[in-house]
């Protein structure tokens, strides 16, 4: 399922010591952030294995080789919400745990959308929701909604749209 590496340093001070961190995938996962008239972001709502119940979160995939995040951002949007995008703007990267993986997730904004449904990989069909981005406050607050870099995601989506 994943692959753990040794990773040997020697610092500055001298100090020689040894790590273990988990294998990261060189070009890593997107997040998108499909915003609808600068006001309504789209969920998705899927199983999460890791906490065996259905959770809200914004899609999400990884880069398959030979893409680019942009190329990943529109086909992951198009297998889990239906919808291709015009305009993609990155936001941000996140690392989820620098100090085990080097994992990166490439957080992105999605404007301009229109329907376009590509076959998923997912078992089961996947859910879409609207979110007002102005009840952002009330989506953190709910037991469903506990993705962190979906949280981190649409805090940096929202300050974007405000500045």
């Amino acid at each position: 399922m994943f692959r753990i590496e040794a990773v040997e340093l020697e610092f500055q001070n001298g100090v020689k010591t040894a790590f273990e961190r988990l294998y990261s995938q060189a070009d890593g996962a997107v997040m998108i952030v499909p915003l609808l008239m600068d006001t309504t972001i789209l969920l998705i709502r899927e199983y999460a294995v890791g906490t065996q119940r259905y959770k809200l979160a914004l899609s999400q995939g990884r880069i398959e080789q030979g893409e680019d995040w942009l190329k990943a951002a529109n086909r992951e949007l198009m297998e889990e919400v239906g919808d291709g995008v015009r305009r993609l703007t990155r936001i941000i990267y996140l690392i989820l745990a620098p100090g085990y993986s080097g994992a990166r997730t490439h957080v992105v904004l999605a404007e301009d959308l229109f329907a376009e449904r590509r076959p998923s990989d997912a078992p089961e069909e996947v859910e879409v929701i609207s979110w007002r981005l102005d009840r952002l406050e009330e989506l953190i607050g709910r037991e469903d909604f506990t993705e962190v870099r979906s949280i981190a995601a649409l805090y940096s989506a929202r300050d974007m749209a405000h500045s």
